[in-house]
């Protein structure tokens, strides 16, 4: 009997440990992201509501018609049974012409329980005061144009500093794949945001390109094949608008978010970036300059895209 309390009992300190190392090992992150055009952000913000090892503090939405985008976030936090703020960010950009005014994704949110009133004109205050109560903590993770970072940026200039890291699935760095051009569309989008935020880059300030997205490509029929999960149902529904003019899918924003908890997916350089505004044609061009040791930037140079995989749907 006296062997049974001591195997029990030590399964329990096991228990406690693990448990222990596992609440230590969590990720703070802020999402910022314009769900509802691309499917792509859905894929990712799946990936991070079922990562055991992501504690998503927030969730800011972006460009044309941010409420909606908002919805379809809540839609998926309500099938992970997670309360996750969300406030609907900035509508337009800076200065140039808004290029995406609306959510067309946002036709499936019939078919969900989704939340239908959020805070107005508060993404950027929920973002700068969450940053600032959790000092060096937490990762901002940016899937969409920067409008909102670069709003926070500007309004408090201390933001940069106080933030663990920040993360972006934007720009192009490098031409090892063919068919992709020098533009990429959240660096495009509102170039002057772009150029804001990379200028006033955080310590450290990691860049995941389309160039290398790319690379994680994943045809409809296997997608729809592999999105079992409970929380990958909704994004099948949200991509039924998606599939009426791809057959496959590119898992760009899931990508940055992969090499948040698994680093090893792709290989990083060192050096800076620099945001094209003279020009009116590349506007929003992204100069990489490799090998400044002193820079704040990383770029992501390559990709394998059978490790990001795998961890994409370990998860699940």
């Amino acid at each position: 009997m006296n062997d049974l309390i001591l195997s029990i009992y030590a399964l329990f300190i096991r228990y406690v440990i693990m448990s222990v190392e596992r609440v230590k090992m969590t990720i703070k992150l802020l999402l910022d992201t314009d769900i509802g055009s691309d499917i792509d952000d859905a894929v990712c913000l799946a990936h991070l509501l079922a990562n055991s090892e992501c504690e998503l503090a927030g969730i800011t939405t972006v460009t044309g018609e941010p409420e909606l985008r908002a919805r379809l976030a809540s839609v998926l936090c309500r099938v992970a049974g997670k309360k996750v703020p969300i406030f609907p960010g900035a509508e337009v950009p800076f200065l140039v012409e808004q290029n995406q005014n609306t959510a067309p994704q946002a036709g499936a949110l019939d078919l969900w329980e989704h939340d239908r009133s959020f805070p107005k004109g508060q993404a950027v205050p929920f973002m700068r005061d969450m940053i600032r109560s959790h000092p060096g903590e937490i990762i901002l993770l940016t899937i969409g144009p920067l409008t909102n970072v670069g709003l926070l940026f500007s309004l408090d200039p201390e933001i940069p500093s106080l933030l663990k890291a920040l993360v972006s699935m934007c720009g192009v760095y490098t031409n090892n794949l063919p068919g992709v051009g020098p533009l990429e569309w959240n660096a495009m989008a509102d170039p002057h945001a772009t150029e804001i935020v990379y200028r006033r880059s955080p310590e450290i300030h990691r860049s995941i390109g389309l160039d290398v997205t790319c690379r994680v490509c994943m045809s409809a029929e296997e997608v729809k094949r592999r999105f079992r999960s409970d929380l990958l149902a909704p994004v099948l529904d949200f991509a039924q608008d998606y599939f009426k003019h791809r057959d496959y899918v590119v898992f760009h924003d899931p990508l940055a978010a992969v090499s948040i908890f698994n680093p090893s997916v792709c290989d990083f350089q060192k050096g800076s970036v620099e945001v094209e505004l003279a020009s009116r044609r590349l506007t929003g061009l992204t100069h990489w300059i490799p090998g400044d040791t002193d820079g704040k930037h990383e770029v992501a140079m390559n990709v394998d895209p059978t490790r990001f995989f795998e961890y994409y749907f370990s998860v699940f």
